[in-house]
């Protein structure tokens, strides 16, 4: 830190970080080695659907800030959609507890600090206990479904022409045995007419197309394809007290399958887009989503992928909607992302290696310069609970770096209970309206009816004889057989077999025979 006095110090960050509205309390200002500056670090509430990324090593305090930021939207009436991948976000739901660290802490910071509990929605796209999300194969599409069934461009174009073809056929695609039945139908009946209306297919990549829909489903995924399909806008409610709603999503059991994760959320974002009015500028976002473990959503993203992703980040602003990206390094988020995101809380990184260093400096790169502080220096010396800050005031230009002491967390910083978990989850409104099975008429039922007519029909043609193992004949079968045996060419070649027959055995032909009687009659 360059050389300047306490009071330049005070009045310009206090400068740089007081707003005239609303604003949440992320912590205060530390100075070198000096933790009471009495200098608050706050946010403009406006500015939070600007996105945001929270980074930083393993063990730093990345989580806690998340739930410090939940809990200030959630009393400032704004909702929140948390991604609980290691399962330690439950304790929102619960107050927290005072010791001695959180003492002084806030009185380092100049908070009155409560227990708090906040109202929180536990939900789930697996086995975990919850309100169940689901979305239907359509809402999917085809370009989000093949990167979970990890198809090649042609099989993708393919499931493309798929989907096509059931928006001509008034055929809903709900869930996986929609689509399964929709492909053995155009494989068995309709191939002709796919063929001859949305272009010719290789069997070879259909049955590609099938055994990646089961290697899928026995990972589980047919649990959140279907309906009752989410309706997102269940995601924005308050509670009595005008508190906004802490959705945590329980996703500890599909942390393997990233595809799955990452797919969903896209298929989420992508749907919260198309819904969502235009807002334009507004006051406070209507929903903040926290992306935790970040990474997960860009490992083995295709260009598609990650440019629908950008895009919609670009745009989804103007509907109130913020991101936060949580993760360990800048470096896991694309550079045309990450210079989407206003608010960045960077939490110490550890330099035990050369890519280590580099990752470092090149964090340090994404901060604005500072009078106060080194970036590069300061990123590995902070503590658990401190961070780098740098948001956007309220006109939209970037505040100054600053060195944060994080404030602790009103709700529990632990787990909650098993005991405490079914109590909340068997409360909600939410359980009851989603967590139900509906199996209303779509591809699957139409599309059988239609097979067993055509095989009714086959065996209409084809009836089987009771009582014999044989199949008689129908009136249009008899019709063709007898023409056929009518025919001059039928009957010579018939009476050519007969004489071969016939001279195998040692005989001539009948009339060979006669010719011959009547001829030795006249000599005689």
């Amino acid at each position: 830190m360059e050389k300047n006095s306490k009071e330049q110090f005070i009045t310009t960050f206090q400068s740089s970080y007081t707003f005239k509205g609303n604003s949440i309390l992320l912590g205060s200002a530390i100075m070198s080695d000096d933790l009471e500056t009495g200098v608050q670090i706050k946010i403009p509430l406006k500015t939070l659907n600007r996105h945001g990324l929270i980074a930083g090593a393993t063990g730093t305090g990345k989580t806690k800030t998340l739930q410090v930021i939940a809990e200030e939207l959630s009393l400032a009436g704004v909702s929140s959609l948390v991604m609980d991948v290691k399962g330690d976000l439950s304790g929102i739901a619960a107050e927290g507890t005072t010791n001695s660290v959180i003492e002084k802490r806030s009185g380092l910071i100049g908070m009155d600090w409560t227990g708090t509990a906040f109202s929180v929605e536990m939900m789930s796209i697996s086995g975990e206990p919850g309100v169940k999300l689901k979305a239907t194969v359509s809402e999917f599409g085809p370009i989000l479904l093949a990167k979970i069934l990890d198809l090649n461009e042609n099989q993708t174009g393919i499931l493309s022409m798929i989907f096509k073809y059931c928006d001509d056929k008034g055929l809903p695609l709900l869930d996986m045995n929609d689509l399964k039945t929709v492909i053995r139908y155009i494989q068995e009946n309709g191939k002709e007419e796919f063929r001859r209306d949305y272009g010719f297919f290789q069997t070879s990549s259909v049955g590609t197309i099938m055994r990646s829909i089961s290697s899928l489903e026995q990972q589980g995924a047919e649990r959140f394809f279907g309906e009752p399909s989410f309706d997102i806008f269940d995601l924005m409610r308050t509670d009595d007290q005008g508190r906004g709603m802490v959705n945590v999503l329980r996703i500890t059991d599909i942390q393997s399958n990233t595809a799955i994760f990452s797919t969903f959320m896209l298929c989420l974002l992508a749907e919260i887009f198309q819904k969502m009015p235009e807002l334009g500028d507004v006051d406070k976002p209507e929903l903040v989503i926290f992306f935790d473990e970040a990474h997960l959503i860009f490992k083995n993203a295709t260009k598609t992928l990650l440019d629908q992703f950008e895009t919609t980040i670009k745009l989804i602003r103007s509907k109130g909607v913020g991101i936060f990206l949580v993760t360990q390094s800048p470096d896991d988020v694309p550079a045309s992302i990450l210079g989407q995101l206003g608010l960045k809380v960077q939490h110490s990184l550890r330099a035990f290696t050369a890519k280590d260093r580099k990752a470092i400096k090149s964090a340090a790169e994404n901060y604005p310069i500072s009078d106060f502080y080194k970036a590069d220096e300061l990123i590995t010396a902070m503590g658990t609970g401190e961070a780098i800050v740098t948001a956007l005031d309220e006109k939209g230009r970037p505040t100054q770096l600053v060195h944060t002491l994080i404030r602790p967390p009103l709700s529990r910083m632990d787990i909650l209970t098993e005991k405490e978990l079914d109590t909340l989850i068997k409360d909600s409104r939410m359980v009851s309206k989603y967590n139900r099975e509906i199996d209303r008429e779509s591809a699957h039922e139409i599309l059988r009816q239609k097979m067993e007519e055509a095989y009714q029909d086959m065996a209409a043609e084809k009836p089987e004889v009771k009582g014999t193992g044989t199949r008689s004949r129908t009136t249009k079968e008899v019709s063709v057989f007898e023409k056929i045996m009518k025919s001059p060419v039928t009957n010579t070649i018939a009476r050519e077999v007969t004489r071969g027959i016939l001279g195998v055995l040692g005989l001539k032909s009948l009339s060979r025979t006669t010719r011959s009687i009547r001829s030795t009659t006249r000599r005689k």
